[in-house]
């Protein structure tokens, strides 16, 4: 297992692989040839950017099981797509900004795959050699505009409402991951990945079958029941085990 983190130091962005609690710079490109290196760096001396920049994010609707349950809808045959634009996503620490335009921006905990190299038309099998890693996500979302609009485009795709961090977790089964999320400190929302209905290696595959995936793009994989929303002056924590807390601060746009 190895956890790499992507943050800047004057005005150079680089990876570093995360080692008790300090970051060893990286040298060439974790989607390719690397080596990390004997440099190390405190994590309170640099700044820490989203752990990728993605060509996309594709997301996955309604693939927990309890959360189908609980919307009393009936369970997808097969994945239900959207996509969140690269303008969306903002790291650990970072503040989600709520638009005057929304009256109820909700949170959404989410597993998240950080895929390693091009990808389309591969199997489930295969899909492992594809995936560098995972990440948490909260997948944000403005509930009246997605309600309103039929579909969810403008709903999902606000700058800042896609967290992802704090760090590319490998080598992680995510077949059985307690996923949380803390609200002002509270739980709000507690699963287990065990509960998705299409698995990891499953997504990978089936969306490849439709779009070509790049290293860096992001599948984040539907969210466990109990959304609710968020509002100015809140913390929101994502927690997946294995992979770590990812905190964001709210605040209503100025």
């Amino acid at each position: 297992m190895a956890e790499y983190v992507r943050y800047r130091k004057h005005n150079e962005i680089r990876y570093g692989a995360l080692r008790e609690g300090n970051i060893l710079e990286i040298r060439g490109d974790i989607f390719g040839r690397f080596e990390v290196s004997s440099v190390e760096h405190s994590r309170e001396s640099l700044e820490l950017l989203p752990p990728v920049e993605p060509t996309k994010i594709i997301a996955v609707g309604l693939n927990y099981l309890d959360h189908a349950q609980e919307m009393s809808m009936e369970i997808p045959t097969e994945p239900l797509l959207f996509l969140k634009p690269p303008s969306a996503v903002i790291g650990h620490d970072e503040t989600i900004i709520l638009p005057r335009s929304s009256e109820r921006v909700d949170f959404e905990a989410e597993l998240a795959i950080v895929i390693s190299k091009k990808a389309y038309k591969i199997s489930a099998n295969q899909a492992e050699h594809y995936i560098l890693g995972y990440t948490c996500a909260n997948d944000v979302t403005a509930r009246d505009f997605q309600k309103q609009d039929g579909q969810w485009a403008r709903a999902k795709s606000f700058n800042t409402f896609c967290p992802l961090g704090p760090a590319i977790v490998t080598d992680v089964d995510t077949r059985g991951l307690d996923i949380k999320c803390l609200l002002n400190g509270e739980v709000v929302q507690s699963s287990n990945t065990r509960k998705m209905i299409f698995k990891a290696e499953e997504l990978v595959s089936y969306i490849s079958q439709v779009m070509t995936l790049f290293p860096g793009d992001v599948i984040i994989t539907g969210t466990p029941p109990g959304v609710n929303q968020i509002k100015d002056g809140d913390t929101v924590e994502i927690q997946i085990d294995q992979l770590g807390t990812l905190r964001n601060y709210v605040k209503l746009e100025d």
